[in-house]
């Protein structure tokens, strides 16, 4: 896996954006992330639609060596850990994450992550509805209650077209950046994109398996 990385200044803090779907904050080293809905591949297959194991574990091996890349210390979920109910992705992940214990949890609860206290149980994480860590304030889905703050969120798995040879276009992932707002693309793989926000206020930056720059 290559991991292509840029760094930007947001509300005078460096950050490190990747072609991974991931953010890096080395002042803290924390790893973060937004979307993984874990259990959204095994709730279609349990609904009669095919859809390959490979699809979560391809997101927990580049989750894996991301944390290793950049030695994290803690990670921050801005929202959509899980997807669905108790389901054999969501063992999966729990085996999973045996492998890293020595690392700082933090979830912050999105709109998917209704679950039930045995989806939780044996997971060591500190979960809250929103999450402060100065300067940032840390949501799934943007509020206008913090339209004052410096925010970071998820939710709306952020895309743009490209312009490719001839007429064609090409639909990638971004971060969408404004004065105070940056938004996370979607880290798991298994997502549409949304192209219909307004980004004539924000900087994009799109990315590949190979790079990543602003649009």
């Amino acid at each position: 896996m290559n991991i292509a990385t840029l760094d930007i200044n947001f509300s005078s803090e460096k950050l490190t954006l990747t072609n991974q779907r991931a953010l890096y904050w080395q002042k803290h080293s924390v790893l973060i992330i937004s979307d993984l809905h874990i259990g959204k591949t095994a709730h279609f297959r349990r609904h009669g639609i095919p859809v390959t194991y490979q699809v979560l574990e391809k997101d927990l091996t580049r989750l894996a060596q991301l944390i290793v890349h950049f030695k994290a210390k803690q990670i921050i979920i801005v929202g959509d850990l899980f997807h669905a109910d108790n389901n054999t992705d969501i063992k999966l992940f729990k085996n999973w994450i045996n492998n890293f214990t020595d690392l700082n949890w933090i979830l912050v609860k999105g709109n998917h992550d209704r679950f039930s206290k045995s989806i939780t149980q044996g997971l060591d994480f500190d979960i809250f509805h929103t999450y402060e860590l100065n300067p940032f304030v840390f949501i799934h889905d943007f509020n206008e209650k913090y339209s004052d703050e410096f925010t970071i969120s998820g939710h709306i798995h952020p895309g743009i077209f490209i312009k490719g040879k001839g007429r064609q276009r090409i639909k990638l992932p971004c971060f969408q950046v404004s004065e105070n707002q940056l938004i996370l693309p979607a880290f798991s793989l298994f997502t549409g994109l949304n192209t219909k926000t307004n980004t004539d206020t924000m900087r994009i930056y799109v990315f590949t398996d190979e790079e990543i720059f602003e649009f």
